[in-house]
């Protein structure tokens, strides 16, 4: 009896433990659960991988580390050691009367100084992109280098030849004397996503061969570090490690497939810290097939100026920019293929051949991909309505001279004009600009009152509104401008800042007043 009671006991201890832990699960699920069904539907925004027996696969990066390293090259360059000089002409020696011939200055006064630039050594990577040993780097890598030598990931050393470089990409192609090498093929990077996984493959800190993953963090990233007067920049962001030593090294999607050149870091210490940056290999492709075919790449020019994209929105409004992703038109060049298309000042361009345009670096890396005498349709609004041209690229920016006069006075804001005759007279000078009413721009953030007659800028006589026009064309930073009120005998001078913020881009992604274009 006391044995079944015992048994009577146990059991139902072990069932009330199972009803409490089922009970409190559910509850906790109720409290905490990750994604809510409503009525059996989840939310829209939801991946597709959720309620659907799809498992979620872990990534295996070891099919494309494999099939992409072989292709991979070390680069060593190595730059003679060379004199410079400063070409200053022989100086007479002060102290002659006292010395003579004698120079005891170490000949400070004996003319021309000579420096020399010892021998600098430099490695990099670049990737190999045809079986007869083609292989693309970085501008910056082999950029004025005396010898160029490449190491194969299966330890071979060749002597490389410049085929070609580009400063405006900051890439190179060269090429070594091989048969049936392994290389890497191209990609679309188009087709690359945010969140994607990627490899940057390279040669880092000497190491030998190395392999790092990351995902893809931004597309169509502007960083400024290309100071090329023509510079594209419209980089793939990634938190793959790189170092110094990746520069010309390949990015390759899980695939093993080619989809940018590793080419800049954003770090402090000039080491990696966080994020890398990649040249799209739609635009690698281009560049590349120009320099093996023509030397040089051939650059198709749109021909606009425009609002860069580091305007604030109150600056935007006050210009006339629409809201919304797009490029607002500051000007257009007299002899450009955009003016010759019908595109005008102050149209916004939204569309380059139907891919929507949000930026100058995703205005620049569509451009980039075409030459002079391509056709591209380009899709703009004005006046609220959307409207579509096709446009025949140059082979030049095209003259400026216009645009550069109108930025100039929409930097400066306000009514301006040559002083008539009978002004210039009363008040003793030989001409001048005069402010007739001030508007929103540069001038209205200085001290300068309306009336004001502008005789000078930096030294420099100013005459006629043209003369001003001239003057600040290229003018950046900060100018001083002198003149006079009318009916006062004092000079006045006032600081003028002409800074980028008021300034106007070009269709290259500049801030010269659309002297350049891509």
């Amino acid at each position: 009896m006391k044995l079944k009671n015992l048994l009577l006991v146990v059991l139902i201890s072990a069932a009330t433990a199972v009803l409490s832990v089922w009970g409190y699960s559910k509850y906790m699920e109720t409290q905490y659960s990750g994604v809510q069904e409503i009525n059996g539907k989840l939310p829209v925004n939801y991946a597709g991988f959720f309620g659907n027996n799809t498992p979620v696969s872990t990534v295996d990066f070891t099919a494309a580390a494999s099939s992409a390293t072989p292709a991979v090259v070390h680069i060593k360059t190595r730059t003679k050691a060379r004199q410079v000089t400063n070409n200053l002409p022989q100086q007479r020696n002060p102290f002659s009367d006292f010395f003579g011939d004698d120079d005891p200055f170490g000949g400070f006064f004996s003319g021309p100084r000579v420096q020399t630039i010892p021998e600098q050594r430099a490695s990099g990577s670049g990737a190999l992109i045809s079986d007869d040993g083609y292989i693309v780097t970085n501008n910056h890598v082999v950029e004025g280098a005396d010898e160029v030598n490449v190491t194969l990931a299966n330890k071979k050393s060749y002597k490389a030849t410049v085929i070609g470089t580009d400063p405006s990409t900051d890439l190179a192609v060269i090429k070594i004397d091989g048969k049936a090498l392994p290389y890497l093929v191209y990609g679309n990077s188009d087709d690359v996503k945010l969140g994607q996984w990627v490899l940057a493959i390279g040669y880092p800190l000497t190491l030998d061969v190395t392999v790092t993953a990351g995902i893809v963090s931004a597309k169509a990233r502007s960083i400024g570090i290309n100071k090329s007067k023509s510079a594209v920049e419209s980089f793939i962001q990634t938190d793959a490690a790189v170092n110094p030593g990746n520069s010309g090294g390949p990015l390759v999607n899980t695939a093993g497939e080619l989809v940018g050149i590793n080419s800049a870091i954003a770090s402090p210490t000039g080491s990696y810290a966080g994020y890398s940056y990649a040249i799209p290999v739609n635009i690698v492709r281009k560049t590349v097939n120009d320099l093996i075919k023509y030397g040089a790449v051939q650059r198709g020019y749109l021909g606009i100026s425009y609002v860069p994209d580091n305007l604030t929105d109150m600056q935007k409004k006050s210009m006339g920019v629409p809201e919304g992703n797009g490029i607002y038109v500051s000007g257009v060049a007299e002899d450009g293929a955009a003016i010759q298309g019908g595109i005008k000042k102050g149209d916004f361009i939204t569309k380059i051949n139907g891919v929507a345009i949000g930026s100058s670096a995703e205005l620049q890396e569509q451009l980039s991909r075409y030459k002079p005498g391509d056709k591209l349709s380009v899709t703009y609004t004005r006046g609220g309505t959307e409207n579509t041209t096709s446009v025949t690229l140059k082979n030049k920016a095209g003259t400026y001279a216009q645009v550069q006069a109108a930025s100039v006075l929409d930097k400066l804001g306000g009514d301006l004009a040559t002083v008539d005759a009978s002004t210039a007279k009363r008040n003793g000078i030989d001409g001048g600009v005069q402010i007739k009413k001030l508007g929103n721009g540069a001038l209205k953030n200085s001290r300068i009152q309306e009336g004001f007659i502008i005789t000078s800028i930096n030294g420099q006589p100013v005459k006629t509104l043209d003369d001003l026009k001239s003057i600040l064309a290229n003018a950046t930073g900060n100018v001083k401008l002198e003149g006079i009120y009318p009916g006062y005998e004092e000079t006045y001078g006032y600081p003028l800042n002409l800074s980028d913020d008021n300034g106007y881009g070009d269709d290259n992604g500049g801030n010269d007043n659309g002297d350049d274009g891509q």
